[in-house]
């Protein structure tokens, strides 16, 4: 999926998760649901793909690609819209050869989003504590979770005094990438496409050329 592959998130487990992590990450996946926040990093989804991601509890959620790959992500009560030139490069990733018409450059494909519009930063609560990993991060002591399946591998580090997710290492299929999470409680301005910039996906597919 899409957004989960940008985001860096997994939704594998190992054998036993613990209690601890599970806490942290419940903590955790708490405040970044209630609280604004902004995040950075690289991405495994694209080859020298970098990402930038607002959240608001109120407004939704905003992600900006760049590097090899350009565009944008919107998230909204659960409806995800996704840029025409971002959603093709998806397709093209899974074989699918398709060109975007200059008509639908500047739309946005709707497609829901399995989880609700968490999903781009949620921790799965199936993790484990790493201890042996915990370390500072932007001067705070944090606690370091792992969440993994074999192919996919997440590494979180909870700041263990305000609960905030504040840096994910991932790897995917040798790919790694980096993200830190910043600027808790600010504010921000998020606007959703409007429904005159918005098409379907199989409205999409009708207009692209193959």
């Amino acid at each position: 999926m899409l957004t989960a592959t940008l985001s860096g998130c997994g939704d594998g487990s190992p054998a036993k998760p613990d209690a601890d992590a599970v806490a942290a990450a419940k903590a955790a996946n708490t405040r970044m649901e209630t609280e604004s926040f902004h995040s950075s990093g690289t991405t495994t989804a694209f080859a020298g793909g970098k990402q930038e991601m607002w959240s608001d509890p109120v407004q939704g959620l905003h992600v900006e690609v760049t590097g090899g790959v350009l565009g944008a992500i919107y998230c909204k009560d659960g409806t995800a819209y996704t840029s025409a030139d971002l959603f093709a490069a998806a397709l093209r990733q899974r074989g699918q050869q398709i060109t975007v018409p200059a008509e639908l450059r500047s739309a946005y494909v709707t497609t829901k989003a399995e989880g609700g519009c968490a999903t781009y930063f949620k921790i799965a609560e199936t993790g484990h504590r790493v201890e042996g990993k915990d370390r500072t991060v932007a001067g705070k002591r944090t606690e370091a979770m792992e969440v993994g399946d074999g192919m996919t591998d997440d590494l979180y580090f909870i700041d263990d005094e305000e609960q905030r997710l504040l840096l994910l290492e991932s790897k995917r299929d040798g790919k790694k990438s980096t993200t830190t999470y910043d600027s808790f409680g600010q504010k921000f301005t998020i606007t959703i496409p409007a429904s005159e910039q918005t098409l379907t996906v199989d409205a999409f597919r009708r207009r692209v050329t193959k």
